[in-house]
């Protein structure tokens, strides 16, 4: 399903030697607002989970998650584009901004407006938008029902005005493919530049944490029910009870690493390889083969072996068979290298936020290849899976190439290789 799709003007040729590099990154996310305060609270292991506070929420079930706080999306997108549009959107808009103004990319490096396109993944779509419509229906009329309920509600809705707001006229898509979906969206992205696309802005932004929103995941069983948050999220451990959701999300600027570097961009991390599977909902000890599948696919298309794998972003669901299952999934896929190299799951301290949760970890493991630094893996101590997974303080380090994991409680599968830096000589 694409939003604005548009396949003519491309700039550059389409060809295998096209890289696709990371330029600019963009996070709106439960440790805070932008970058800088992102990656401080994770790699200090810091938690920001806690009760669930959004309006109406009272009572729920579900009493722990990563909620977005001091979030003013006026500071960043004007006024008209906020009235058409749901919270998620107003994440994804922010955090398109910040991308864009990490990269350095202006108007000026436009070359042409069908030479950036807009690819985003999104699983729970505008549903706070979409219930305030709703009780304006039922309580007062359909009158009361503003125009905007007819797209503000939609997954494509984040793709569309990201693209709108910047005239990008390029390739653009949404892609609604589980949890799953924000890696998928990142390898939708490098599709793009292959085939000939200058610049692809790309993530994913999730705001589930609406009444209607919390109510429609209440079906889920791997959601936990915990009302402590030092307890409610803690993969690979004898505890663990579920997932913590969260809200957030973070926004990439992807371009082809040639034309990056001829506008003089910083080559930040080089999106290497990628490959997914599907192994059907709740069927957690058979996602033990997809998912081993889709490292050896994502690896191979990278042409990197195992053992030069140096950090694994775990998708660390929190359910002991699911655990079990990626666990085993990484001895398949990693061999013998799978004992020693490091594990983190930094989503943890924030929650899972649905599609945006493997998009997270990308801007996090491009942080840690700079950084020279592993975050830890908040609330989780003692582990039960023969894995080395980073906990307590972070762990200094020097990753070259980190793979990302994700997989979807409707049964998707998918891993990310990010490569440090880029490839081509400048």
């Amino acid at each position: 399903m694409s939003a604005r799709q548009r396949t003519g003007g491309r700039q550059g040729t389409a060809g295998a030697d096209r890289r696709t590099v990371v330029t600019g990154l963009g996070v709106v996310s439960p440790h805070g607002v932008g970058v800088e305060a992102h990656w401080k609270a994770t790699a200090d292991g810091a938690s920001s989970l806690g009760p669930v506070t959004r309006e109406g929420c009272e009572g729920m079930p579900l009493r722990v998650a990563g909620e977005v706080r001091g979030f003013d999306a006026a500071e960043t997108v004007e006024e008209r584009y906020l009235v058409q549009t749901d919270r998620f959107t107003h994440f994804a808009l922010s955090a398109a901004e910040f991308a864009l103004a990490d990269a350095r990319f202006g108007r000026a490096d436009v070359t042409s407006p069908y030479s950036v396109g807009v690819v985003t993944a999104a699983g729970s779509g505008g549903g706070e938008f979409g219930q305030r419509e709703l009780q304006n229906l039922w309580g007062q009329g359909s009158r009361y029902v503003g125009p905007y309920q007819s797209i503000a509600w939609f997954y494509a809705a984040s793709t569309g005005q990201v693209s709108i707001r910047n005239d990008f006229k390029g390739p653009c898509g949404v892609v609604a493919a589980d949890e799953a979906g924000g890696l998928d969206a990142l390898a939708h992205a490098a599709l793009a530049v292959r085939g000939g696309t200058d610049t692809v802005v790309c993530g994913a932004t999730e705001a589930p944490l609406a009444p209607y929103s919390i109510v429609c995941q209440l079906g889920y069983p791997e959601l936990s029910r915990a009302g402590e948050p030092d307890r409610a999220y803690r993969p690979f451990t004898e505890t663990a009870c579920g997932f913590a959701p969260a809200e957030g999300g973070a926004v990439l600027v992807v371009e082809e690493e040639r034309a990056a570097l001829e506008r003089g961009a910083d080559v930040r991390a080089t999106v290497a390889g990628h490959a997914a599977t599907f192994t059907g909902p709740g069927r957690w000890a058979e996602s033990r083969e997809g998912l081993a599948r889709a490292i050896a696919g994502a690896l191979a298309e990278a042409g990197c072996r195992p053992e030069e794998v140096d950090v694994v972003f775990a998708d660390a669901l929190g359910v002991p068979e699911a655990d079990r299952a990626e666990a085993l999934a990484l001895a398949d896929a990693l061999g013998a290298h799978a004992r020693r190299v490091p594990v983190t799951a930094p989503k943890t301290g924030t929650g899972r936020a649905y599609c945006a949760a493997p998009v997270l970890d990308v801007a996090t493991a491009v942080l840690a290849m700079e950084h020279g630094l592993i975050p830890p893996t908040p609330h989780v101590s003692e582990v039960c899976h023969d894995l080395d997974v980073v906990t307590g303080r972070a762990r200094p380090a020097e990753p070259r190439t980190a793979l990302v994991l994700g997989r979807g409680l409707m049964g998707s599968n998918s891993a990310l290789v990010l490569r440090q830096g880029g490839t081509s000589p400048s």
